[in-house]
């Protein structure tokens, strides 16, 4: 099997370096869908495969085909996204001495800075489909009292602040101060490769030692890490090697977990989703010593070792934008919750699968009440061994009740998924894909996300009614057969 997973992990790279320098999401999204599907497919045939594959050669096969999957990401300019471009002027900024939250990029205040590049001329503005989706994200740059302040630029949102909390601004910073001069997005590509790498090498150091060295692959192998950590160097990579490293120290180390979560909330704000996973069975009933006592810490101090230094995290990080900032640090945050509906349970993209069952007015309680209701379960019943279960639960079931529309967020879903091995999820983070890049090509982009989203959830509930049945059958490790049962009445050593 280790020469079929070598080939099929070789047609993956083939088709994603295809997808990647090609400019159909401005062309033609369908064909990129059709490149993204069989690229997915291609993957889980790489990584049913490697199921198969001798375990001592599961962990070298794992980190050379993280190596091949990231370097797919770097063969062309940033193809479906243009929030780099974003992550450039603010490192840019900082550099200047300047708050990135106290100026929007069209103020002239910032004009020194502009070059053109970022604020390109001519041909790029008259015709900015040629460029990809970075020139057709130029528009006109308009300063804080909304007159025109620059032709166009490649920066998307010109006329806000930026949203990026403290970690990620100091992330820019650093790529800018380590970047040769005119290297332009290309530093941040080569980071979001280093930090993908990062990621895989420590699920492997976790699963190894569950021998569970294979699903690294999950993260390691997926598609969407070489287009959206790489080629569109998101800096939710960041974030979701911070959450991984938290959760794998949480059960040791509470306020070790603690931390790094707390740099993974400072980076991006999403993996604070994963916090009741750190907290599982925090709320579960103590065991009780002979003399009747409960044993153990109590849940008050088991939550606040976890709690207390992911929120001083937070805090310290934005500190020194508070000091030097002259307005709010929070930057567009509210005006980005409002833009993509989240407070407006009208919008059609938004709550799809809610909407199919409730009044559109009912969606936003809805999702309150059933997030409480998955956060107060794991918090009573997840595994405190298994942390990553019960954030994986608690993720998995935000996604499928906000429906987003940005593929990336999906990311920290996935690394969940290797972490503990429920593959079916997986179908959460493609539903977010189709939704994003698919949607281009129909008529109705809302209804594609909602048929995705439905289907990702049909393949979840399924995974667990199928595991549900085989908890009894004998559990396989990859590179060993299937463990036996042990008979009943015979101790096993």
């Amino acid at each position: 099997m280790t020469a079929v997973t070598t080939a099929a992990l070789a047609a993956l790279t083939a088709v994603l370096v295809r997808a990647v320098r090609s400019d159909a999401y401005v062309t033609d999204p369908a064909a990129l869908a059709g490149w993204y599907a069989v690229a997915w497919a291609l993957f889980g045939a790489a990584a049913w495969a490697l199921r198969h594959v001798p375990a001592r050669l599961v962990a070298p096969l794992v980190l050379a085909g993280s190596v091949a999957v990231a370097a797919c990401g770097l063969v062309a300019e940033p193809r479906t996204s243009s929030d780099v471009y974003r992550y450039v002027w603010d490192g840019r900024v900082q550099a200047a001495g300047i708050s990135p939250y106290d100026h929007v990029p069209g103020d002239p205040a910032l004009s020194r800075l502009r070059d053109d590049w970022l604020f390109p001329r001519g041909p790029e503005c008259e015709r900015p489909e040629r460029f990809g989706v970075a020139a057709a994200a130029g528009r006109p740059a308009a300063g804080p009292d909304g007159t025109s302040a620059a032709a166009c630029t490649r920066i998307n949102r010109p006329s806000v602040h930026t949203i990026y909390p403290p970690v990620a601004e100091g992330y820019f910073l650093l790529v800018h101060a380590l970047s040769p001069a005119d290297a332009r997005h290309k530093p941040f590509q080569v980071g979001g490769a280093v930090l993908s790498v990062a990621v895989s090498a420590l699920l492997l150091a976790v699963l190894r030692r569950r021998g569970r060295a294979h699903r690294a692959a999950y993260w390691a192998w997926c598609p969407a890490v070489a287009v959206e950590a790489v080629n569109n160097a998101h800096a939710d990579v960041l974030g979701v090697l911070f959450a991984v490293a938290g959760l794998a120290a949480v059960r040791a180390h509470r306020i070790r977990g603690g931390t790094l979560i707390g740099a993974g909330i400072a980076t991006k704000l999403l993996p604070a989703v994963v916090l009741p996973g750190a907290l599982a069975g925090v709320a579960a009933p103590r065991p009780r010593e002979p003399d009747g006592t409960a044993g153990g810490e109590g849940p008050l101090r088991r939550s606040l070792a976890v709690l207390l230094p992911a929120a001083a995290v937070v805090g310290l990080g934005y500190l020194p934008y508070l000091l030097v900032s002259h307005g709010s640090v929070l930057g567009y945050l509210g005006g980005y919750a409002e833009e993509e509906g989240y407070d407006d349970p009208t919008v059609k993209n938004r709550y799809a699968l809610l909407r199919l069952v409730l009044p559109a007015s009912w969606s936003q309680p809805a999702v309150l009440v059933l997030c409480t209701a998955v956060v107060a379960y794991v918090l009573r019943r997840g595994d405190p061994e298994r942390p990553w279960r019960s954030a994986l639960l608690v993720t998995g079931a935000a996604f499928l009740l906000t429906t987003p529309g940005y593929s990336w967020y999906a990311l920290l879903l996935i690394a969940l998924v290797a972490l503990d091995g429920r593959w079916e999820w997986l179908g959460v983070a493609m539903a977010g894909a189709a939704k994003y890049v698919g949607g281009r090509a129909v008529d109705d982009s809302g209804l594609l996300g909602t048929v995705a989203y439905a289907l990702a959830g049909v393949v979840v509930l399924a995974g667990w009614l199928v595991r549900r049945r085989g908890r009894g059958a004998p559990e396989v490790t990859a590179g060993r057969g299937p463990r036996p049962r042990p008979r009943p009445g015979i101790p096993r050593c």
